[in-house]
């Protein structure tokens, strides 16, 4: 069966070519696997709940197994085909650790300073906590960029669905202060150069047709 991903078919200008379907599109991408994309509305979701109990996006199937929860469906495709996963079980290893990094150690802060730069944007309160979010963010940063040094990959010349997940996670850094750190700004360009993003990040966007919800704006 071909894989089918739920997306959604429209969000607001920020979110655009961030939304976490992305990553499963990369994934499957980078393996030359055609899928399918399944559109989930946002002004009903009582069905799709089914398939994600949060309502959130993606869900995923591909005859054999339902997921969700983005992190847990690359591991899921990744594991099919040494291209994303290496075979040596050391490799192999260290990858899922890095992929686990990305949605833990990195993620974290950084959507806690999305939720000052956007989500509550102009709000009183966010100024007080700006400062100990980008502390944290920095360091989280100059870590990674330290462990990286002048490696292509995370692990060396292959990259991995440890890298897919750490790039696209950081995708999320704002730019100025990505750029503090040359280092990832480099490593990112050269993830995000790769044929496969290229198509999958075109195919989401692709599919960012729809209306906005009654009520938005």
């Amino acid at each position: 069966m071909t894989p089918v991903i739920s997306a959604y078919n429209w969000v607001p200008p920020p979110a655009r070519g961030l939304v976490r379907d992305l990553r499963i599109r990369w994934a499957l991408e980078e393996l030359d696997r055609p899928y399918t994309v399944e559109t989930v509305l946002h002004q009903d979701k009582s069905a799709y709940r089914a398939k994600q109990p949060f309502g959130q996006v993606p869900a995923f199937d591909d005859g054999e197994v339902q997921l969700f929860e983005s992190g847990a469906i690359v591991l899921h495709i990744a594991e099919q085909d040494e291209r994303l996963l290496p075979r040596d079980p050391a490799a192999r290893a260290r990858a899922i650790g890095w992929m686990f990094c990305a949605l833990n150690t990195l993620e974290v802060p950084l959507l806690q300073l999305a939720e000052l730069n956007i989500f509550s944007a102009g709000q009183t309160w966010t100024e007080g906590a700006r400062p100990r979010v980008e502390r944290w963010v920095r360091q989280r940063l100059g870590e990674l960029a330290a462990r990286l040094g002048d490696k292509t990959y995370l692990d060396g010349e292959t990259f991995t669905a440890g890298d897919l997940l750490v790039a696209d996670v950081l995708r999320q850094v704002p730019q100025a202060m990505l750029a503090e750190t040359p280092i990832l700004a480099a490593y990112l360009a050269r993830c995000t150069a790769r044929p496969a993003f290229q198509k999958a990040l075109a195919a989401q966007l692709a599919d960012l047709t729809g209306p906005p919800p009654p009520g938005w704006g």
